[in-house]
């Protein structure tokens, strides 16, 4: 399993502390409506870690996924310039929980060329660069 993990800078203890600060975050989960409950951890260039959880809604298209929240959560402290250099998604269900479309479009606003994601897959952990999960994604952005 940590064999795919080791194509980014970080070590294995440190994405084992990521995958562990995800599922931390899953454990704060506002989940009433499909009791699924996500967590993320970022781990941006500057060496900080940011967790986020999913929040529901009623209005299921008001759902906030844990990517999200967690990206939200890293510019309100560290400001729009900050980069991720890798991302974990865990998920306390045991269900396979790669990123939505609209999380890889807002991690890929904020990743470094490269950064892998870390997620539960229907096969087990699995390690992907966001641009083998979004394609052509960098080319979207208009600034």
């Amino acid at each position: 399993m940590w064999g795919a993990f080791m194509m980014t800078t970080l070590n294995q203890q440190e994405l084992e502390k990521l995958l562990e600060m995800a599922a931390r975050a899953a454990e704060n989960s506002y989940s009433p409506y499909s009791g699924v409950r996500v967590g993320a951890a970022l781990r941006l260039t500057n060496g900080e870690t940011v967790t986020g959880t999913n929040v529901e809604n009623a209005s299921y298209g008001l759902t906030i996924c844990a990517e999200r929240a967690a990206v939200a959560r890293a510019v309100t402290e560290f400001g729009p310039k900050l980069r991720i250099a890798a991302a974990a998604v865990t998920n306390l269900n045991g269900l396979a929980s790669p990123p939505c479309g609209a999380c890889r479009q807002v991690l890929a606003e904020f990743f470094e060329p490269g950064a892998l994601v870390i997620f539960p897959a229907a096969d087990g952990m699995r390690t992907m660069a966001l641009s083998e999960l979004l394609p052509l994604g960098s080319e979207m952005k208009l600034k």
